[in-house]
């Protein structure tokens, strides 16, 4: 039997009682491809998103057979979590770059080589981050969440992170995307690679999105809210249709990325 099918017949599993380390075994070797990549929450399947439901199911096995767990920090800090997911190792070979100074990176979460991490951050489980990603000061990359390669990810940007419904995809950022501090992201949405957002943008499944360029709103794409591949977009507003005296928030794509948007948020390679 393959790993996924163990994991969704432990997922179904009633009875719980007994053959304790038997689903340690299964979830540990799970865990183990979690964190290395081979496995993950969404991929893109022919240019679609979808989600990979049993990978979803694994990580809540691992909380359901969890113990709660004390974590020393050696300095006389200690926290208390799952024991199926303990902070995230590091070392010199996964060529990642975690500044010091509060950052948290939990166990499940696939971190890839060149990616830097800087204080504080949060990475949670189920999460993606891919090659040459620079995750800012206080940024989140919530549960299951999928950021792609070459993205930035600014200083206080929230991506929202979801675990269940089992069936709901993540957040999803693909490659060589410029997220501006103070940006939100939550609900699912699917930001397409190339994009920019200007610092505090703030988007869900639900906000009105007005491209400016061609002169209608976004409509949803099979249900999800999709930033088109190089977008720039702005924090705006919109007048309230009962009132036009007063607006409500809206996003608006401004023009579509070019080269004068490239020189305006390239990475300093000092910095790497």
């Amino acid at each position: 039997m393959d790993l996924q099918n163990k994991i969704c017949e432990l997922y179904n599993e009633l009875d719980e009682s007994g053959h304790y380390e038997e689903r340690l075994t299964i979830f540990g070797e799970f865990i183990f491809r979690l964190n290395e990549g081979l496995i993950r929450s969404a991929e893109q399947i022919d240019g679609e998103w979808v989600v990979n439901e049993w990978v979803k199911k694994g990580i809540l096995l691992g909380f359901r057979i969890g113990a709660m767990t004390e974590y020393p920090s050696g300095s006389g800090y200690s926290f208390w979590d799952k024991s199926t997911f303990p902070p995230k190792k590091f070392t010199f070979d996964s060529h990642v770059r975690v500044v010091p100074g509060g950052t948290s990176v939990r166990d499940g979460a696939y971190v890839a080589h060149s990616v830097i991490i800087m204080p504080p951050s949060y990475i949670n489980v189920g999460a993606y981050v891919d090659e040459g990603t620079l995750i800012d000061s206080h940024a989140l990359v919530g549960s299951c969440a999928q950021v792609g390669k070459n993205c930035h990810v600014s200083a206080g940007v929230m991506i929202g992170g979801v675990i269940e419904p089992i069936g709901s995809k993540p957040v999803i950022i693909e490659d060589n995307v410029f997220l501006g501090g103070q940006t939100g992201l939550y609900e699912g949405i699917i930001v397409r690679k190339n994009a920019v957002l200007a610092p505090g943008t703030i988007i869900s499944s639900s906000t009105p999105v007005y491209d400016s360029v061609n002169g209608k709103y976004l409509e949803k794409v099979n249900g999800t809210l999709e930033i088109p591949e190089g977008a720039v977009l702005v924090p705006g507003s919109r007048p309230l249709k009962s009132n036009p005296a007063h607006q409500l928030y809206c996003p608006i794509i401004v023009k579509y990325r070019d080269e004068k948007t490239d020189r305006a948020v390239v990475l300093e390679e000092i910095l790497r």
